[in-house]
């Protein structure tokens, strides 16, 4: 991604923090490429998702980036600056050692690697930054998720042609899946003692993506599954229940006011009053019936239950979700 701003790693309190922790001496710049890694995973991630959305969704991708760009920075100078307060005792020795002072840094390393997990959770915000969370009620969802997928499964195939491309010519130089910018934010990434193996694109990074990748697959399979649904209503002793399937929900018409006692039940099962529809509803899905198997006042008329009124292609047969 074209702009991509890398702050500033305070080298020296990383030195300082290496040397009081650790036997081994300090690699010049290792922190600040550690970091820099890090935003190129983020920046690629960003780049797959501005390929999945529309251009509209591509400023607020940036400015997450650019968010997670910062607040990595800052996070890990406060973490330099709280191993550099007081020293290992490896590095000190037992003799008078300070306790209670490593109480506190330990106190505070805690604090800090919350806060670096929350940072890890921008991540997740930029992958799903315009796609509303893919929610089922979005009648694009499937060809939201395909558009993803397809961008997913080019950049594995990006970095597997990468990596053979590399291990033929034992360079990144002129390589065609490439731009020259990527090539040597590459390069500088391959130069670093954080980046573990010769091949490119790590071995983490292939996993994740395809992790990601059978995730997606999963959700496309089950979105196509539920759209060939037909859902049934049906009659109760004091009401109906219709399922929307335009507006994916589930909804129970009562005749009257609901007495306390249902009302709880109704919640503790997941519907919730709508007094736009007038209707107690939830979300249509298989649970949603199989919810109202538990609810003793709607049960049908004709003695079967909810559940038992899902069926598939409008066969007959049985939706086994």
């Amino acid at each position: 991604m074209d702009g991509v701003k890398y702050y500033t790693i305070n080298e020296e309190a990383a030195r300082r923090a290496n040397e009081i922790n650790s036997l081994y001496d300090y690699i010049p710049g290792s922190a600040t490429e550690e970091y820099k890694m890090m935003v190129d995973n983020a920046t690629m991630i960003a780049t797959n998702q501005k390929e999945c959305v529309a251009p509209m969704y591509h400023e607020k991708i940036d400015g997450l980036l650019d968010r997670y760009a910062r607040k990595l920075a800052e996070n890990m100078n406060k973490g330099y600056a709280i191993d550099a307060r007081v020293p290992s005792v490896l590095i000190a020795g037992p003799a008078n050692f300070p306790v209670r002072q490593k109480e506190k840094q330990n106190a505070a390393r805690d604090r800090n690697l919350q806060e670096h997990r929350e940072i890890q959770g921008l991540l997740d915000k930029i992958r799903s930054t315009g796609m509303g969370g893919i929610s089922a009620d979005d009648p694009d969802a499937i060809g939201k998720l395909k558009k993803k997928l397809e961008a997913l499964e080019d950049t594995q195939e990006r970095m597997k042609s990468v990596n053979a491309y590399f291990r033929k010519h034992a360079s990144l130089d002129e390589c065609p899946y490439l731009a020259p910018e990527q090539i040597e934010n590459l390069k500088a990434d391959m130069s670093s003692n954080w980046h573990f193996g010769e091949a490119p694109f790590m071995t983490w990074q292939l996993t994740n993506n395809g992790a990601e990748i059978r995730r997606i697959k999963k959700r496309i399979e089950e979105l196509e599954r539920k759209s060939q649904t037909a859902y049934v209503g049906w009659e109760f002793d004091g009401g109906h229940v219709e399922p929307d399937k335009e507006d994916n929900r589930l909804r129970i018409y009562f005749d009257g006011k609901p007495d306390e006692e249902t009302r709880s039940d109704l919640k503790h099962n997941g519907f919730k009053w709508s007094p736009k529809n007038a209707a107690w509803q939830r979300q249509l899905t298989a649970n949603a019936f199989r919810a109202a198997d538990r609810i003793a006042c709607i049960q049908p008329l004709t003695g079967e239950k909810p559940s038992e009124l899902q069926h598939r292609d409008g066969t007959g047969g049985m939706n086994s979700e």
